[in-house]
């Protein structure tokens, strides 16, 4: 991934779902999404065990499927186990017509899955996270 596609990513960007957000203030995925939401990103939370709740003041959905306005969504930001990719690559490609980004959070890669979004058009990036890249361009 180039910095010139990370920094078209960082400026295009506006709605971020986040699978596996957690609303514990002390994980990763929480302390990413408080910043991305302070960057001026709106970010959907995905997290079946905590659906319907807020979380950072956004409610939070069963899956990606479920978000109401899912047209509004450019990227999916995973915060899962490389195992659980494909699963959400697919729902991610079958209800989510705007999408043009899936990123993988540090430590999180699936070559397959990766393939299959890029061959449908989407940028993927793996093993990377948008709180320590998107400042440089935002």
């Amino acid at each position: 991934m180039s910095e010139d596609q990370i920094g078209r990513i960082a400026r295009e960007t506006r709605t971020i779902a986040v699978v596996g957000l957690s609303p514990k203030a002390d994980r990763p995925s929480f302390s990413v999404a408080r910043y991305l939401q302070s960057a001026g990103f709106r970010i959907i939370p995905v997290n079946p065990g905590h659906a319907g709740e807020l979380i950072l003041g956004e409610v939070c959905q069963q899956d990606l499927s479920a978000i109401p306005d899912s047209g509004t969504v450019d990227m999916v930001d995973i915060f899962r186990r490389p195992e659980a990719v494909p699963q959400i690559v697919d729902e991610a490609l079958a209800s989510l017509p705007s999408l043009r980004v899936i990123w993988m959070q540090i430590g999180v890669a699936h070559a397959a899955a990766a393939a299959k979004a890029r061959d449908a058009g989407i940028t993927v990036i793996e093993n990377r996270c948008p709180k320590i890249d998107f400042p440089r361009y935002l």
